[in-house]
C-alpha cells in the first residue's frame, strides 16, 4: 500500500494535514492523520503542496472522429491530465458523426478506446429527428442529452425549434434523463445588431443577455410542464440567476454551470481582433463577472466546467463574425479559477467543491469521483497554489496552440496527477477508461 502525505489535503471536511492511503484496487483505502503511516508503506511526502481530488469536467468538446484536426482524444486527455482533470464528459457535437444514435456512440467509443489518459464518458444529443433514439442511447450509458435552442454552428447537429422543446423534454422525463441545454433564443439573436469586424464589443452586442434570459425562461416553462430535469450550460449572463432561483423555489429541477472564461476574463480586456476570446454566449463585462462570482458564492451553480471548444488556428483567424467560437482552456481551468478565487477571498476547498465535487455529483459519479474519501477512486492532484507561471500556448497539450489565456500570469501549478493511484505519464501508456452513467 502506498501513501500520499501532505500538510494541505482538501477533504470533504476541509483542508487539513493527512496521509492518504492508496489501496491496490486503485481506490482510497483511508484518510489517516498526518504522519500516521510509518514503516512499510511507500510514502510520498508532498510537504506543503496541496493534494486535491482529481477534477471532473462535464463539458468538453473533443471533436473526434471527423474533426480530429481540431482536437482528439489523445491530445485532449493529455491536456486534461496536465491540468488536474481526471474525468471528463465529451459533448455530442463537432465530431462527425454526432452522438445522436447508439451506432454513432459506438463509433466515438471505438475512436477513444485505448487512447485516453483520463476517464472519459459521453453525452448524447437530442435533435429534432432523433426522439426515438433517446431511450436506446440512455440505456447504452450516455449521461444525458444536449440540445441547442439556437443554431449550433454545425449542420449535422440542428437546434430544437420552440415547438420541439416540450416533446423532447417529456421524453427525457419519461426515461429519467437530464436535458443539458445551450440556452440562447434565436429570435433575439436574429434581432440583435450584426457587425462584422475586429471590435469585440460589436460581437458582444450581437449576443445580448436578453438572448440568454429569453431562452432560459422558455426552458424553465417547458421543464415545469413536463417535470424534466434540466441543466443550463455555460451561463455567461448573471441576469439569468433570478430566473433560476425562482424556478427552484417552485420545485423545478434545474441546475446550471458557468465556465472559467466567464469568471476570469472580461470584455474590457479583449483586444481588437482577439478572436481567441470568441465564444457563445460571449464573455461579458466586469460588472457581470462580479455578479457571476456572487452567484457562485451563493450556490447558484452546480460548478465550473471548461466548455473546452478548440479548433484549428486557421479557423480562429479573421474577424469576430468569421472566427470559430470557443475557448480552449482544458489545461488551464484550475489555475485560472484559483487565481481569481484567491484574489476574491475563496479557498482551495471552494475550488474543489466547484470543479470536482459539484460536477461529480451532477453526473452521478460521486460514488467514485470528486472527493478524497475512503472508497473513492484514487484520482488525485498535487497542486502548488503559490507558484505562478505565464501561459505559453506552445507548452499546452491540446492540439492547436490557441488560447485566450496566452501571455497571462496565473497562480497555481499542477505538479502531478494520479489516476486510480498511478501517476499519469503524458508520454506513457494511456490508462484512462471509458465510463458510463451509473445504472446503465
Amino acid at each position: 500500500m502506498s501513501v500520499l502525505r501532505s500538510r494541505r489535503v482538501v477533504t470533504p471536511e476541509g483542508v487539513r494535514p493527512a496521509d492518504v492511503l492508496l489501496g491496490p484496487d486503485g481506490r482510497i483505502a483511508a484518510v489517516a492523520p498526518h504522519s500516521a503511516a510509518t514503516g512499510g508503506p511507500d510514502v510520498t511526502d508532498l510537504g506543503a503542496t496541496a493534494l486535491l481530488p482529481g477534477l471532473v469536467d462535464t463539458h468538453v468538446h473533443i471533436n473526434e472522429p471527423g474533426r480530429t484536426e481540431w482536437e482528439g482524444f489523445a491530445t485532449a486527455t493529455a491536456a486534461a491530465a496536465a491540468g488536474g482533470v481526471t474525468t471528463l464528459l465529451d459533448m455530442p457535437l463537432n465530431s462527425v458523426p454526432p452522438t445522436t444514435t447508439v451506432g454513432n456512440l459506438r463509433i466515438k467509443q471505438d475512436s477513444a478506446r485505448g487512447r485516453v489518459r483520463v476517464d472519459v464518458g459521453f453525452w448524447g444529443g437530442a435533435v429534432p429527428a432523433n426522439t426515438g433514439d433517446l431511450e436506446p442511447l440512455f440505456g447504452a450509458g450516455v449521461f444525458g442529452f444536449k440540445s441547442f435552442l439556437s443554431p449550433s454552428g454545425v449542420e449535422e447537429f440542428p437546434h430544437l425549434p420552440a415547438e420541439a422543446l416540450e416533446p423532447v423534454l417529456a421524453e427525457l422525463a419519461r426515461i429519467g434523463a437530464t436535458a443539458i441545454v445551450h440556452a440562447e433564443a434565436p429570435e433575439v439573436l436574429d434581432a440583435a445588431p450584426r457587425h462584422a469586424g475586429r471590435a469585440y464589443l460589436d460581437w458582444v452586442q450581437s449576443r445580448p443577455p436578453a438572448a440568454e434570459t429569453a431562452a432560459v425562461a422558455r426552458l424553465l416553462d417547458a421543464a415545469r410542464a413536463t417535470g424534466a430535469r434540466v441543466h443550463v450550460l455555460h451561463v455567461s449572463s448573471a441576469q439569468v440567476l433570478p430566473l433560476l432561483a425562482a424556478a427552484r423555489a417552485d420545485g423545478v429541477r434545474v441546475t446550471a454551470e458557468t465556465c472559467p472564461h466567464y469568471l476570469t476574463l472580461a470584455a474590457e480586456q479583449v483586444p481588437e481582433g482577439g478572436t481567441a476570446f470568441k465564444c457563445c454566449p460571449p464573455i461579458r463585462d466586469e460588472a457581470n463577472r462580479d455578479a457571476l462570482w456572487k452567484g457562485l458564492g451563493d450556490g447558484a451553480f452546480m460548478g465550473i466546467v471548461s466548455d473546452h471548444s478548440p479548433c484549428t488556428a486557421e479557423l480562429k483567424a479573421g474577424d469576430f463574425a468569421a472566427a470559430w467560437g470557443g475557448v480552449a482552456s482544458l489545461q488551464l481551468g484550475l489555475p485560472a479559477v484559483w487565481t481569481e478565487a484567491a484574489r476574491r477571498g475563496f479557498g482551495l476547498a471552494d475550488v474543489v467543491r466547484w470543479m470536482a465535487a459539484g460536477p461529480a455529483g451532477f453526473a452521478g459519479l460521486d460514488d467514485r469521483k470528486g472527493a478524497i474519501a475512503p472508497g473513492r477512486d484514487a484520482d488525485l492532484v498535487a497542486f502548488d497554489p503559490e507558484e505562478e507561471f505565464t501561459v505559453d500556448p506552445a507548452r499546452l497539450h491540446h492540439r492547436n496552440p490557441v488560447t485566450a489565456y496566452a501571455g497571462r500570469t496565473l497562480r497555481g501549478v499542477v505538479r502531478t496527477t494520479w489516476l486510480r493511484g498511478r501517476v499519469v505519464e503524458l508520454d506513457g501508456e494511456p490508462r484512462g477508461e471509458l465510463v458510463a452513467r451509473r445504472g446503465a
